[in-house]
């Protein structure tokens, strides 16, 4: 029941705090701390990720402007800059990924129904990475290039409801077909990647516990046709074949037969080569399943768009790190909230509420209606009407 909460106060509502409070003691990370605890670091980042501060100094600004409502919203005072600087040097980042990993695990059990879209019960996933640039000055930690550093996001997206299952944050050296070994493969779930991950032993580390990969075969694959399926040539299924290894390392590294489907795209004729290890699902089906992994490229542009993962508040890795499982677990605090409370409104009309209305005393049916009720220019009645056009 709603009894007078700002909105930021009613979003926190939603984080499990007594689990937040057990991993904080876990990592003793509220130890000696005497001006600003774990829970206000996190309610202060996750304030500057909804209302989109861009440094140190504007989020100070930002609170001491409306000190008179932190109470409210849950936060203690305001707070300086250089102590909560201090904080994100200190405090201990795998504090916010547990905390992260709890509210993935939440959002999962909530997204479970979604529709893939496909004929498909099987849980699929989409594994990828994006590469954020640093300067290499203040980041030397994360060196990427002789001239820049980088930090990478090795991400497993579950695609019924775009939750992250798995995330993984590196320099930008690591290469990505590494994130495969952090993997327990899930039997029966589905493995969607690009050429980047094609490296045949850990492709066979999946088949042998029971998953189905969906890749994209290189262009200097060496193998054979061993036997041709049906074809589907007006959907744009050029062959269908199992097919053996020929090279010396890739045939010792998979020694079963891959399945190859070879797709002409209709619309620009643009030809696509997969390799698989599911057999017994149609070629379109198979071709569907490659098409939704750009749903991970849209996560990775919607996170970068609307979360403060530009501008980070501190140089350290432990610094960088917090920031970035805030964010992260922001972004499914909000997914969690628009399914409990079965909100129409999409994640970034959300968050546009949120950027210009955490201070506000109203619910968040008020805030969206309110929305609805302003997104048509009222008509009125005595306006002038031109003549002549």
């Amino acid at each position: 029941m709603y009894d007078g909460k700002t909105l930021f106060a009613q979003v926190m509502d939603f984080l499990p705090w007594k689990t937040f409070h057990r991993i904080v003691s876990r990592y003793q990370a509220d130890l000696r701390v005497r001006t600003l605890p774990c829970s206000d670091q996190l309610r202060i980042m996750a304030f500057a990720q909804l209302t989109g501060r861009e440094s140190l100094r504007d989020i100070e600004t930002c609170l001491a402007a409306n000190a008179h409502r932190l109470y409210h919203m849950g936060i203690r005072s305001s707070v300086a800059r250089s102590t909560l600087a201090d904080a994100n040097e200190l405090r201990d980042w795998r504090v916010y990924a547990e905390l992260g990993q709890r509210l993935i695990t939440e959002a999962r059990a909530l997204y479970v129904d979604e529709s893939l879209g496909v004929e498909l019960t099987n849980t699929v996933y989409a594994l990828d990475s994006s590469t954020i640039d640093l300067c290499l000055s203040l980041f030397p930690w994360a060196r990427f290039r002789s001239t820049k550093s980088a930090v990478k996001l090795h991400t497993l997206l579950d695609l019924r409801g775009a939750i992250p299952a798995f995330i993984h944050i590196t320099d930008g050296k690591v290469a990505d077909v590494n994130a495969l070994d952090l993997l327990i493969p899930e039997p029966g779930a589905f493995y969607v990647m690009d050429r980047g991950y094609v490296d045949f032993s850990r492709l066979y580390t999946l088949h042998q516990a029971g998953a189905f990969f969906v890749t994209r075969a290189k262009s200097n694959l060496a193998a054979h046709r061993v036997y041709s399926h049906a074809c589907d040539k007006p959907n744009g299924i050029m062959c269908d074949q199992s097919i053996a290894l020929d090279g010396f390392y890739t045939k010792r590294d998979y020694p079963q037969h891959l399945r190859r489907i070879r797709f002409k795209n209709p619309e620009d004729g643009k030809t696509l080569v997969f390799l698989t290890n599911a057999f017994d699902l149609p070629p379109t089906t198979i071709c569907a399943l490659y098409k939704l992994r750009w749903q991970v490229e849209l996560f990775f542009k919607w996170i970068k768009q609307h979360l403060r993962i530009k501008h980070f508040f501190g140089t350290s890795e432990n610094a960088v790190k917090s920031q970035l499982w805030i964010a992260i677990s922001t972004y499914v605090l909000v997914a969690i909230l628009k399914k409990r409370l079965n909100l129409e409104a999409s994640l970034y009309t959300l968050l546009q509420i949120f950027s210009v209305s955490l201070f506000e005393k109203i619910t968040l049916q008020q805030a969206l209606a309110n929305m609805r009720n302003t997104s048509t220019p009222p008509q009125i009645s005595n306006q002038l009407t031109l003549q002549g056009f």
